[in-house]
């Protein structure tokens, strides 16, 4: 990234808002979790040494054919169905030419005019309970590419580096590209509807079992198109769209929010100042919050699509299809509805949950021996927390943490057992994420116990009474508030490792009549 890039003029947001209407175009890539490839029988495991999950089809040699995977095209259309859209009753798969050193071939194995899905919606709720409904363009199977790998630079990019090496293990992976068509009316909430609409697919795909959707290993990942048109005024019936950015490969819904709402105030800076906007690709820079330019948008026209003639049209019969449709899941919006009248949460509780991304861990917590307000507690508080401090989801942190629903189940247990109180259990979760094992190990590691002996406690009362004879004085004429200065005496006393409720009915039965 260079000093310029880094420093282009940004307008503050509403300033942005106020004269711009933003217009979106997400293009979500989802890696399909088959077994194999999407035209051969290579592996598709993650992390595998370079180039050993490769073979002469994805790697482009000549005379090598390929095969369609059935999985993949079966993946294909049940997230169609999901997302509401039409089935192609008969498509065919297109090369996309262009050419980049992680495409052994040359071109990629895409579908173009003829996608197996197109047409359909996805309601996505908001926080505040409002529903923004995405119209689905299309949604289409193609292949991923390989990986290259910059090194000897600072930034991990092609600038600066000293060489390269790829890795074609990902090339030929099985991808569905999830394509919406332009979302308008997003006004100021353009950046939330974004991560919403990215989190309510990654939800709607997880439920399908069709991917992972991890999104940190790159198996979900999304590209966001940004525009801005003047608003309209009074004597306007419309306003054409204006010119697009395409920022690529945003892994994080946090990054998707970010993203979209820098491009809104540099967009808005340049038009402002007279200017124009390229389209162009840019790239996302998760440390800084910027977005750097990466090279001019082809149209369709520039990648001289044409039908695949290695492979023969894919034409899914009615049967099939009404197959599929019998093993859609619940849809996760009536199944959050479902589990929140199970649970016993209000809407803004549940509501809490769902934003965290945090309702399936929530749901295995409980499974796993949690109470509902338990789990609720700990994932949608004190974790969740903890996610937004390092910057990720609630999923991805309890991953990398080695946080598991059982752990957590075991740690609420401790707390409803009532050998530990809130503040204990905050530093025995500590222990637990420093690696020092389960809670309970960590809990009699650390000596952690609430005092259960009524005798211990009343001798600490009547000490803290002793010492604090104002404050003793004001709770006999009346002022039960003041109690608490002599309950904080209690707890500092005993070190944290009282029952908070029990010291203060202990203190008001000896001072109130």
């Amino acid at each position: 990234m260079t000093t310029t890039e880094a420093r282009e003029a940004l307008l503050p947001y509403e300033d942005a808002i106020a004269a711009y209407d933003p217009v979106l175009g997400l293009e979500v890539h989802v890696e399909l979790n088959t077994a194999t490839k999407m035209f051969c029988g290579c592996a598709t495991g993650f992390g595998a040494e370079p180039n050993t999950q490769v073979c002469p089809v994805c790697l482009g040699l000549p005379g090598a054919l390929p095969v369609v995977n059935e999985v993949a095209v079966e993946s294909a259309i049940r997230i169609g169905l999901a997302l509401n859209c039409t089935i192609a009753p008969w498509c065919r798969f297109a090369r996309k030419n262009y050419f980049y050193p992680d495409m052994p071939k040359n071109f990629q194995t895409s579908q173009y005019d003829e996608p197996i899905a197109f047409n359909g919606r996805l309601d996505v709720e908001l926080e505040d309970g409002s529903v923004y409904r995405v119209e689905i363009e299309r949604a289409h199977m193609e292949e991923d590419t390989g990986k290259t790998l910059h090194l000897g630079g600072a930034t991990g990019r092609i600038h600066g580096a000293d060489h390269s090496l790829v890795d074609y293990n990902r090339a030929g992976i099985p991808l569905i590209e999830i394509v919406t068509k332009p979302m308008t009316g997003v006004g100021e909430r353009a950046p939330e509807i974004a991560r919403a609409y990215v989190g309510a697919l990654r939800d709607l795909l997880r439920a399908l079992e069709v991917s992972d959707v991890r999104m940190e290993q790159g198996s979900l990942r999304c590209d966001a198109n940004v525009s801005l048109r003047p608003r309209l005024d009074d004597e306007q019936e419309s306003v054409p769209l204006g010119t697009r950015t395409e920022t690529k490969n945003v892994n994080s819904l946090r990054s998707v929010e970010r993203a979209v709402r820098y491009e809104i105030t540099r967009q808005a800076a340049i038009l402002r100042g007279g200017g124009r906007i390229v389209q162009e690709t840019r790239h996302w820079h998760e440390d800084t919050g910027v977005t750097t330019s990466g090279r001019e948008k082809s149209d369709a026209m520039d990648y001289r699509y044409f039908p695949e003639p290695d492979l023969v049209p894919v034409a899914p019969s009615s049967e099939l299809v009404a197959a599929l449709r019998q093993t859609l899941p619940e849809p996760p919006g009536e199944r959050r509805k479902r589990l929140q009248t199970a649970w016993g949460y209000t809407d803004l509780e549940m509501r809490d949950v769902a934003n965290a991304g945090a309702v399936e861990i929530v749901e295995e917590t409980i499974a796993a021996g949690a109470t509902p307000a338990g789990a609720r507690k700990w994932w949608s508080g004190e974790v969740a927390r903890r996610a937004s401090a390092s910057g990720v989801d609630v999923g991805e942190y309890a991953t990398s943490a080695g946080l598991t629903p059982a752990l957590v189940a075991e740690l609420d247990g401790l707390v409803t057992s009532g050998r530990l109180n809130d503040s204990m259990a905050r530093q025995v979760l500590d222990g637990v994420l420093a690696g020092d094992g389960s809670p309970t190990a960590v809990a009699d590691a650390l000596g952690l116990e609430m005092v259960s002996d009524d005798s211990a406690l009343e001798a600490a009362v009547d000490a803290a009474i002793a010492a604090n004879p104002d404050v003793a004085e004001k709770v006999r004429g009346g002022k039960v508030q003041a109690a608490g200065a002599l309950i904080g005496q209690v707890m500092k006393q005993m070190k944290g490792q009282a029952d908070a409720a029990k010291v203060r009915e202990i203190v008001l039965a000896k001072l109130t009549p």
